[in-house]
């Protein structure tokens, strides 16, 4: 309790609400909801309680997340909340140097309370030897839906086969396609505890816009976005990793303060750009898929959608990463003309069309919106000039929203 009440928490999310006392109880829960509403404290609060209770000096509890930066975030999160506590937990995660691994090794192997895992690394260990999951009472699979997205299926069968059948299980995704009801019928209780809070839906919170723009005009574009919107926390995504680099170094000319986030990065590197991302050191990131799950940075108000994602559940994921925890946030997406199709069945999924907004006046006519591309015609041209200057459109709403 003093634990939550440094953090600062007041009342329970709805997720947190449904989730805590099945969990006291023992029971398998699978729970579907949306980013950014406090998941990984619905499954780590009970669990430090139930493992205070229990005799200490095994591995207890394993939680398994799809990248190395979400099982950081999470062990940042266990340590803060067990702060007045006595349970200890190790991040494992591939990536980092030689000692890094022996560091995990040595803890491994010693015990330690609770595990967060990404499932290559663990594989890696588990074949090292010395790992003891005979004590384990408690497993948690975390952004399941992106675990098996990366291709993890296999490993997490390997994995949770090593470990005892008589324990208590907890699926958290924030999608739930028929390939997660497969595999959590066959690792869950006959009988689990289903949660689903808004599923396949943003926040409330999050102002989505649209840009209709060719792609020689992208770049042009989000200067423009930038500099007039007066935003203090931004993230970019861009479909590939050479683009993500390319706009990097496109954006650093024209004065933007910007750093890329791709996986050529070195992990310390990574955990670096974080920290001053969180610290607003860096103002804007620009990244891939891999910074749509598990970045869990308070006060981003801006993301942007460079390219439209290839999935329409990355989309939910992407803007996830603003308006989190009941603030606001903006969600803009540029959509060129052969992506206008992938964009009508992201409006399908989330229930409504997306405002689209004029290009400003300078950067010339974008592609024609075409209904029969998307999922319904958009009254294109209703709004004026968002980013012109001296006027009052809808950019001036959108920074209300922000504010």
């Amino acid at each position: 309790m003093d634990g939550i009440d440094a953090m600062g928490y007041k009342t329970p999310t709805p997720i947190q609400q449904q989730a805590i006392p099945a969990i006291l109880k023992g029971q398998d829960i699978i729970a579907c909801a949306q980013t950014g509403t406090g998941k990984t404290a619905a499954f780590v609060l009970p669990l430090l309680d139930k493992i205070l209770q229990s005799v200490p000096g095994s591995i207890s509890t394993l939680i398994l997340v799809p990248t190395r930066e979400l099982a950081v975030q999470i062990d940042q999160q266990i340590e803060a909340m067990s702060y007045y506590i006595e349970v200890s937990s190790i991040a494992v995660y591939g990536g980092g140097t030689g000692q890094s691994w022996n560091q995990q090794k040595q803890a491994l192997t010693k015990g330690t309370d609770i595990i967060i895992a990404t499932p290559g690394r663990l594989i890696a260990q588990m074949q090292m030897g010395g790992l003891d999951f005979s004590g384990l009472k408690y497993l948690v699979l975390d952004e399941a839906d992106r675990m098996l997205d990366m291709g993890f299926y296999d490993d997490l069968v390997r994995i949770i086969s090593a470990l005892p059948k008589n324990r208590q299980t907890l699926c958290f995704s924030a999608t739930m396609p028929p390939k997660i009801r497969s595999l959590t019928k066959e690792i869950l209780n006959n009988n689990p505890i289903q949660i689903n809070i808004a599923i396949s839906r943003p926040a409330e919170g999050i102002t989505q816009l649209a840009y209709l723009a060719h792609d020689e005009q992208k770049l042009s574009l989000i200067q423009t976005v930038l500099k007039d919107g007066e935003y203090k926390s931004v993230i970019i995504f861009s479909s590939t990793k050479d683009k993500v680099k390319s706009l990097e170094k496109e954006l650093r000319k024209n004065g933007v303060k910007v750093k890329a986030f791709h996986s050529d990065l070195e992990q310390q590197e990574r955990e670096e750009l974080m920290l001053d991302f969180k610290s607003r050191k860096v103002p804007v990131l620009v990244g891939t898929d891999v910074l749509s799950r598990g970045i869990d940075v308070e006060g981003i108000d801006l993301v942007v959608n460079y390219d439209v994602p290839p999935d329409p559940e990355d989309y939910v994921h992407r803007i996830g990463r603003t308006a989190r925890a009941e603030r606001k946030g903006t969600a803009i997406t540029f959509v060129n003309s052969k992506d206008m199709r992938k964009f009508g069945f992201i409006e399908k999924l989330i229930g409504r069309e997306i405002e689209k907004v004029p290009l400003p006046e300078e950067l010339g006519p974008g592609p024609e919106y075409r209904a029969e591309a998307s999922r319904s015609p958009s009254k294109n041209g209703a709004r004026k000039n968002k980013f012109k200057r001296g006027g009052s459109g809808g950019h001036a709403n959108a920074k209300k929203s922000k504010d």
